[in-house]
Protein backbone atom coordinates (compact mmCIF):
# COMPACT_ATOMS: atom_id res chain seq x y z
CA UNK A 1 0.00 0.00 0.00
CA UNK A 2 1.60 3.26 -1.15
CA UNK A 3 0.55 6.34 0.82
CA UNK A 4 1.18 10.06 0.34
CA UNK A 5 1.37 12.24 3.46
CA UNK A 6 0.38 15.89 3.23
CA UNK A 7 0.55 18.57 5.91
CA UNK A 8 1.71 22.11 6.54
CA UNK A 9 2.85 22.26 10.14
CA UNK A 10 2.89 20.03 13.20
CA UNK A 11 2.83 20.78 16.92
CA UNK A 12 5.48 19.15 19.10
CA UNK A 13 2.92 17.17 21.09
CA UNK A 14 1.58 15.68 17.84
CA UNK A 15 4.95 14.34 16.69
CA UNK A 16 4.53 10.93 18.42
CA UNK A 17 1.28 10.31 16.53
CA UNK A 18 2.92 11.05 13.19
CA UNK A 19 5.89 8.86 14.11
CA UNK A 20 3.60 5.92 14.89
CA UNK A 21 1.85 6.43 11.56
CA UNK A 22 5.14 6.47 9.64
CA UNK A 23 6.37 3.37 11.50
CA UNK A 24 3.17 1.48 10.71
CA UNK A 25 3.26 2.39 7.03
CA UNK A 26 6.91 1.39 6.79
CA UNK A 27 6.17 -1.94 8.50
CA UNK A 28 3.58 -2.68 5.84
CA UNK A 29 6.27 -2.54 3.17
CA UNK A 30 4.66 0.09 0.97
CA UNK A 31 6.19 3.26 -0.38
CA UNK A 32 5.69 6.47 1.61
CA UNK A 33 5.53 9.78 -0.28
CA UNK A 34 5.72 13.04 1.69
CA UNK A 35 4.83 16.50 0.42
CA UNK A 36 8.18 18.29 0.08
CA UNK A 37 7.41 21.36 2.25
CA UNK A 38 5.95 19.05 4.92
CA UNK A 39 9.00 16.80 4.70
CA UNK A 40 11.16 19.85 5.40
CA UNK A 41 9.13 20.42 8.56
CA UNK A 42 9.39 16.78 9.67
CA UNK A 43 12.92 15.77 8.65
CA UNK A 44 14.62 16.69 11.94
CA UNK A 45 11.68 15.59 14.10
CA UNK A 46 10.54 12.30 12.56
CA UNK A 47 12.62 9.20 11.89
CA UNK A 48 11.82 7.68 8.50
CA UNK A 49 13.06 4.05 8.62
CA UNK A 50 12.96 3.46 4.87
CA UNK A 51 13.29 5.44 1.68
CA UNK A 52 10.84 8.33 1.57
CA UNK A 53 9.96 9.96 -1.72
CA UNK A 54 9.14 13.69 -1.78
CA UNK A 55 6.37 15.01 -4.00
CA UNK A 56 5.31 18.50 -5.03
CA UNK A 57 2.35 18.07 -7.33
CA UNK A 58 -0.27 15.78 -8.77
CA UNK A 59 2.10 14.50 -11.44
CA UNK A 60 4.35 13.01 -8.74
CA UNK A 61 1.68 10.85 -7.10
CA UNK A 62 -0.87 10.17 -9.83
CA UNK A 63 -0.78 6.45 -10.55
CA UNK A 64 1.82 5.89 -7.82
CA UNK A 65 -0.12 6.12 -4.55
CA UNK A 66 -3.22 4.35 -3.30
CA UNK A 67 -4.24 6.90 -0.67
CA UNK A 68 -3.39 10.41 0.47
CA UNK A 69 -3.43 11.17 4.21
CA UNK A 70 -4.06 14.81 5.13
CA UNK A 71 -2.51 15.60 8.53
CA UNK A 72 -3.92 18.76 10.06
CA UNK A 73 -7.37 20.31 10.05
CA UNK A 74 -10.06 20.92 7.45
CA UNK A 75 -8.04 23.74 5.89
CA UNK A 76 -5.15 21.36 5.35
CA UNK A 77 -7.43 18.85 3.67
CA UNK A 78 -8.78 21.55 1.35
CA UNK A 79 -5.21 22.23 0.24
CA UNK A 80 -4.94 18.62 -0.96
CA UNK A 81 -7.72 19.08 -3.53
CA UNK A 82 -5.50 20.63 -6.27
CA UNK A 83 -2.90 17.92 -5.57
CA UNK A 84 -5.40 15.10 -6.05
CA UNK A 85 -7.54 16.72 -8.77
CA UNK A 86 -9.25 14.19 -11.02
CA UNK A 87 -6.83 11.37 -10.17
CA UNK A 88 -9.40 9.62 -7.98
CA UNK A 89 -6.90 9.13 -5.14
CA UNK A 90 -8.93 8.70 -1.90
CA UNK A 91 -8.18 11.20 0.87
CA UNK A 92 -8.15 10.41 4.59
CA UNK A 93 -8.40 13.44 6.88
CA UNK A 94 -6.48 13.11 10.16
CA UNK A 95 -7.53 15.85 12.55
CA UNK A 96 -4.74 17.67 14.37
CA UNK A 97 -6.83 20.83 14.56
CA UNK A 98 -10.02 21.75 16.38
CA UNK A 99 -13.40 21.14 14.76
CA UNK A 100 -12.62 18.79 11.89
CA UNK A 101 -15.74 18.13 9.80
CA UNK A 102 -13.67 16.76 6.92
CA UNK A 103 -10.69 15.58 8.97
CA UNK A 104 -12.76 13.19 11.02
CA UNK A 105 -10.04 10.79 12.24
CA UNK A 106 -8.66 11.77 15.64
CA UNK A 107 -5.04 11.31 16.68
CA UNK A 108 -5.96 8.28 18.75
CA UNK A 109 -7.76 6.67 15.80
CA UNK A 110 -4.86 6.85 13.32
CA UNK A 111 -3.53 3.31 13.66
CA UNK A 112 -6.99 1.63 13.86
CA UNK A 113 -7.95 3.60 10.74
CA UNK A 114 -4.87 2.36 8.88
CA UNK A 115 -5.75 -1.23 9.84
CA UNK A 116 -9.29 -0.76 8.51
CA UNK A 117 -7.93 0.65 5.26
CA UNK A 118 -5.66 -2.38 4.86
CA UNK A 119 -8.66 -4.65 5.40
CA UNK A 120 -10.81 -2.53 3.03
CA UNK A 121 -13.28 -1.81 5.83
CA UNK A 122 -14.13 1.70 4.73
CA UNK A 123 -16.51 3.66 2.53
CA UNK A 124 -15.71 6.12 -0.23
CA UNK A 125 -17.75 9.30 -0.05
CA UNK A 126 -17.85 10.93 -3.47
CA UNK A 127 -17.97 14.66 -2.86
CA UNK A 128 -19.21 17.17 -5.42
CA UNK A 129 -16.96 20.02 -6.56
CA UNK A 130 -17.97 23.33 -8.08
CA UNK A 131 -16.07 24.91 -10.95
CA UNK A 132 -15.40 28.53 -11.85
CA UNK A 133 -15.98 28.21 -15.57
CA UNK A 134 -15.58 31.87 -16.45
CA UNK A 135 -13.44 33.91 -16.42
CA UNK A 136 -10.73 31.39 -17.24
CA UNK A 137 -7.22 31.47 -15.88
CA UNK A 138 -7.76 33.24 -12.55
CA UNK A 139 -6.74 30.15 -10.61
CA UNK A 140 -4.78 28.46 -13.38
CA UNK A 141 -5.76 24.82 -13.91
CA UNK A 142 -7.16 24.54 -10.37
CA UNK A 143 -10.43 26.37 -10.95
CA UNK A 144 -12.51 24.08 -8.71
CA UNK A 145 -13.44 23.93 -5.03
CA UNK A 146 -14.64 21.29 -2.59
CA UNK A 147 -16.22 23.70 -0.09
CA UNK A 148 -17.24 26.94 -1.72
CA UNK A 149 -16.73 29.89 -4.00
CA UNK A 150 -16.87 33.22 -2.19
CA UNK A 151 -17.12 36.78 -3.50
CA UNK A 152 -16.27 39.35 -0.85
CA UNK A 153 -14.87 42.80 -0.13
CA UNK A 154 -11.93 43.67 2.13
CA UNK A 155 -13.05 47.09 3.33
CA UNK A 156 -15.91 48.15 5.65
CA UNK A 157 -16.47 51.40 3.74
CA UNK A 158 -19.02 50.15 1.21
CA UNK A 159 -21.18 47.15 0.40
CA UNK A 160 -21.16 45.09 -2.76
CA UNK A 161 -23.99 44.91 -5.26
CA UNK A 162 -24.18 41.31 -6.47
CA UNK A 163 -26.54 40.41 -9.33
CA UNK A 164 -27.23 36.68 -9.37
CA UNK A 165 -28.82 34.49 -12.05
CA UNK A 166 -29.76 30.81 -12.13
CA UNK A 167 -29.80 29.27 -15.62
CA UNK A 168 -29.97 32.83 -17.02
CA UNK A 169 -33.05 33.60 -14.94
CA UNK A 170 -32.68 36.52 -12.54
CA UNK A 171 -32.61 35.39 -8.91
CA UNK A 172 -31.80 38.47 -6.87
CA UNK A 173 -29.57 41.48 -6.39
CA UNK A 174 -27.77 41.16 -3.06
CA UNK A 175 -26.53 44.24 -1.23
CA UNK A 176 -24.09 42.60 1.13
CA UNK A 177 -20.50 42.11 2.23
CA UNK A 178 -20.32 39.17 -0.14
CA UNK A 179 -21.89 35.96 -1.41
CA UNK A 180 -21.09 32.27 -0.90
CA UNK A 181 -21.87 29.47 -3.33
CA UNK A 182 -21.34 26.28 -1.34
CA UNK A 183 -21.36 22.59 -2.15
CA UNK A 184 -22.98 20.12 0.27
CA UNK A 185 -19.53 19.62 1.80
CA UNK A 186 -19.16 23.39 2.20
CA UNK A 187 -22.59 23.74 3.79
CA UNK A 188 -20.95 23.02 7.18
CA UNK A 189 -18.20 25.61 6.64
CA UNK A 190 -18.39 29.38 5.95
CA UNK A 191 -21.97 29.12 4.70
CA UNK A 192 -23.09 27.62 8.03
CA UNK A 193 -21.56 30.55 9.95
CA UNK A 194 -23.64 32.89 7.74
CA UNK A 195 -26.88 31.06 8.70
CA UNK A 196 -26.86 28.74 5.68
CA UNK A 197 -28.53 25.33 5.99
CA UNK A 198 -26.72 22.02 6.44
CA UNK A 199 -27.32 19.71 3.48
CA UNK A 200 -26.23 16.10 3.20
CA UNK A 201 -23.28 15.20 0.94
CA UNK A 202 -25.49 13.25 -1.48
CA UNK A 203 -28.19 15.91 -1.83
CA UNK A 204 -27.06 17.12 -5.30
CA UNK A 205 -27.57 20.78 -4.43
CA UNK A 206 -25.69 24.05 -4.08
CA UNK A 207 -26.38 26.66 -1.39
CA UNK A 208 -26.27 30.38 -2.19
CA UNK A 209 -25.70 32.32 1.05
CA UNK A 210 -25.32 36.10 1.40
CA UNK A 211 -22.70 37.48 3.78
CA UNK A 212 -24.16 40.19 6.05
CA UNK A 213 -27.00 41.12 3.71
CA UNK A 214 -28.29 44.70 3.97
CA UNK A 215 -31.82 43.37 3.38
CA UNK A 216 -32.86 41.37 6.44
CA UNK A 217 -35.54 39.42 4.56
CA UNK A 218 -32.97 37.85 2.24
CA UNK A 219 -32.12 34.29 3.20
CA UNK A 220 -29.94 31.48 1.80
CA UNK A 221 -31.41 29.47 -1.05
CA UNK A 222 -30.79 25.87 -2.15
CA UNK A 223 -30.62 25.16 -5.90
CA UNK A 224 -29.97 21.95 -7.89
CA UNK A 225 -26.28 21.38 -8.57
CA UNK A 226 -26.98 21.03 -12.28
CA UNK A 227 -27.76 24.75 -12.30
CA UNK A 228 -25.50 27.28 -13.99
CA UNK A 229 -24.97 30.21 -11.62
CA UNK A 230 -23.99 33.63 -12.96
CA UNK A 231 -22.75 36.41 -10.67
CA UNK A 232 -22.03 40.03 -11.61
CA UNK A 233 -20.43 42.17 -8.90
CA UNK A 234 -20.45 45.95 -8.55
CA UNK A 235 -18.56 47.78 -5.82
CA UNK A 236 -18.13 51.56 -6.16
CA UNK A 237 -14.39 51.39 -6.66
CA UNK A 238 -13.64 49.11 -3.69
CA UNK A 239 -11.49 46.04 -3.99
CA UNK A 240 -13.36 42.81 -4.64
CA UNK A 241 -12.02 39.30 -4.18
CA UNK A 242 -13.01 35.80 -5.15
CA UNK A 243 -12.10 32.71 -3.16
CA UNK A 244 -12.05 29.03 -4.10
CA UNK A 245 -11.71 27.19 -0.80
CA UNK A 246 -8.43 28.53 0.67
CA UNK A 247 -7.21 30.24 -2.54
CA UNK A 248 -8.04 33.89 -3.22
CA UNK A 249 -7.65 36.35 -6.07
CA UNK A 250 -8.49 40.00 -6.62
CA UNK A 251 -10.98 40.62 -9.43
CA UNK A 252 -12.32 43.62 -11.32
CA UNK A 253 -15.69 45.12 -10.53
CA UNK A 254 -18.51 44.18 -12.94
CA UNK A 255 -16.71 40.96 -13.85
CA UNK A 256 -19.09 38.17 -14.79
CA UNK A 257 -18.57 34.85 -12.98
CA UNK A 258 -20.02 31.55 -14.22
CA UNK A 259 -20.17 28.68 -11.73
CA UNK A 260 -21.28 25.13 -12.35
CA UNK A 261 -20.75 21.58 -11.08
CA UNK A 262 -17.34 20.07 -11.82
CA UNK A 263 -17.23 16.96 -14.01
CA UNK A 264 -15.31 14.87 -11.46
CA UNK A 265 -15.66 14.23 -7.74
CA UNK A 266 -13.31 13.90 -4.79
CA UNK A 267 -13.15 10.62 -2.86
CA UNK A 268 -13.07 11.00 0.92
CA UNK A 269 -12.32 7.92 3.01
CA UNK A 270 -14.88 7.24 5.73
CA UNK A 271 -14.37 4.57 8.35
CA UNK A 272 -17.07 1.96 8.91
CA UNK A 273 -17.91 3.32 12.38
CA UNK A 274 -18.60 6.88 11.19
CA UNK A 275 -21.35 8.63 9.23
CA UNK A 276 -22.38 12.17 8.33
CA UNK A 277 -25.11 12.52 10.96
CA UNK A 278 -22.84 11.21 13.70
CA UNK A 279 -20.23 13.80 12.69
CA UNK A 280 -22.81 16.58 12.81
CA UNK A 281 -23.97 15.53 16.28
CA UNK A 282 -20.42 15.30 17.62
CA UNK A 283 -18.97 18.46 16.09
CA UNK A 284 -21.98 20.71 16.74
CA UNK A 285 -22.74 19.16 20.15
CA UNK A 286 -26.31 18.31 19.19
CA UNK A 287 -28.30 16.45 21.83
CA UNK A 288 -26.05 17.48 24.72
CA UNK A 289 -27.70 18.88 27.82
CA UNK A 290 -25.71 22.07 28.47
CA UNK A 291 -28.09 23.54 31.06
CA UNK A 292 -25.79 22.91 34.03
Amino acid sequence: MNVALFGKSIANNDIPYVQRLVDRLEAMGGQVFVYQPFLNVLKDRIHFPGKTLPFNGQEDIRGHVDYLFSIGGDGTLLDTIPLVGNSGIPILGINMGRLGFLSSISKEEIIPAVEEIVEKKYFLDQRTLLRLESPEGIFGPFNYALNDLTVYRDTPLSILTIHTYINNEFLNTYWADGLIVATPTGSTAYSLSCTGPIITPDSENFVITPIASHNLTVRPIVVPDKSIIKIIVEGRGIDCYIGLDSRHHKIENSLELIIRKEDFTINLLRMSNKNFFQTIREKLKWGLDIRN
